[in-house]
């Protein structure tokens, strides 16, 4: 273990999710002071989503390619430059303005920049956070991951879903602009840290260089084959599909169905960093206690009743309250499966499967914010606006209902332990299932 390498990339991290966490709030807000659109402010998470799904092939090979911590270095000094230029943009055409109850309209011009940075931001995302993932078993040992995947979801979830929130909501009162800015700021600082560790972090193993399709292929080949990595991401991508569903449209559920302002909205999100940090510290006990097929599952029934609780909420605080939740599930269920991506797949090939891996458990985001944005505006045609937005949460629950009829058969404690085994023997994966 490199000593003061996971203390650096655990700075790095609560720098850039405190960044991200004032982006929980502006960016939703910023997307309803440009346009009311339902659709349209479901297309903004739509952008965010996309690249995950277009760019993080690629991004696996270059991860395998180059040394993991120049790329992250690269990536947030781009999304750092990118997210500048739109704060310097919005601090001029959005001067005074801070009630979405102002906005008239659409902005096209500005919305148009939204988007378009958004797509720029989240292209460097994926590549700095694939990164991030291939280069944290080169200074924590194997036996370790688990404790320290736990520490970095604490700080991540103090910083990006609570910290971060109540400082977006203050800055967004004193004008979204500052709010960006400050985003900016922390992918700045983030790189600075991160470009101090030392050492070189390149993919160790067999790398003669082959084509970029040939090698993606590779990384392809190896998850598909694998019998329990293979459904893990299919069942994570329906989860992460039904999710989005109800968030595309949160900053409007939150604004005229929920109450409460920037500081309400902010509530609610924070309600899933509490529970995640409290998941930090205990999650691996959990695992430990029910075994981790078992813990997967109950993740999936604990979403279900999350999603039909805000659906029924009257007011943020039960909303706040079913997040700090599904929270909890969450950070349970990102411990158990990160750490063991991390133990049983091949090191020269880890960026390439996680890069596969992610992107079908996060490429299925952009179509759940297109559903989440259609079945607002459809449900509108017929029933008020707040039974509209309340909609997308029953469909988010039925997802998961859905899930529990294949799920507790593919994602057992005992396939897990097997897989373990088998990485630590050198065996091959599994065929697929026939």
């Amino acid at each position: 273990m490199r000593r003061g390498g996971f203390a650096r990339l655990l700075g790095a991290s609560a720098i850039t999710n405190l960044g991200d966490g004032v982006g929980v709030v502006a960016y939703p807000w910023l997307a309803s002071l440009v346009t009311r659109n339902p659709a349209l402010v479901a297309a903004v998470v739509a952008a965010q989503r996309l690249p995950w799904l277009v760019v993080t092939l690629p991004a696996g090979v270059w991860t395998d390619r180059l040394d993991r911590r120049r790329v992250i270095v690269g990536s947030d000094l781009f999304r750092g430059a990118v997210t500048l230029l739109v704060a310097t943009v919005v601090s001029t055409r959005l001067a005074g303005r801070a009630d979405p109850a102002d906005t008239a309209g659409t902005d096209v011009a500005l919305y148009g920049l939204v988007v378009a940075a958004t797509v720029a931001v989240g292209c460097a995302e994926v590549l700095r956070d694939n990164a991030a993932q291939t280069l944290l078993p080169a200074v924590v040992p194997v036996a370790d991951l688990e404790r320290a995947n736990g520490r970095l979801w604490v700080v991540e979830l103090l910083t990006n879903t609570f910290a971060g929130p109540v400082l977006g909501a203050w800055l967004v009162g004193l004008g979204v602009a500052y709010a960006v800015g400050f985003d900016a700021v922390s992918f700045l600082l983030a790189a600075l840290v991160v470009a101090t560790l030392p050492g070189a972090f390149r993919a160790v193993g067999d790398r003669v260089r082959r084509s970029w399709w040939a090698e993606a292929r590779e990384g392809m080949a190896w998850l598909w084959g694998h019998e329990l990595l293979r459904p893990l991401a299919l069942v994570l991508g329906a989860m992460n599909l039904a999710s989005t569903v109800s968030w595309s449209t949160l900053v409007l559920y939150s604004q005229d169905v929920l109450g409460g302002g920037a500081l309400g909205f902010a509530a609610v999100t924070m309600g899933g960093g509490i529970g995640g940090v409290i998941a930090g510290f205990v999650a691996a006990a959990v695992l430990a206690r029910l075994g981790a097929g078992t813990s997967l599952v109950a993740v999936i029934v604990g979403c279900a009743l999350g999603a039909l609780a805000v659906g029924v909420a009257p007011s943020w605080p039960m909303a706040a309250v079913a997040f700090v939740v599904t929270g909890f599930l969450g950070t349970v269920w990102n411990v158990a499966t990160v750490s063991l991506r991390q133990s049983i797949i091949p090191g020269h090939l880890l960026g390439r499967v996680n890069s596969v891996y992610r992107m079908i458990a996060w490429g299925a985001m952009p179509l759940g914010a297109v559903v989440g944005g259609a079945v607002v505006s459809g449900v509108a045609a017929i029933a008020d606006r707040g039974t509209a937005l309340r909609a997308t949460w029953f469909v988010e629950a039925a997802v998961y209902l859905v899930l529990l009829t294949v799920a507790p058969s593919r994602l057992t404690s005992e396939r897990i332990e097997r897989a373990r085994a088998g990485a630590a023997t050198g065996v091959a994966p599994a065929p697929p299932d026939r």
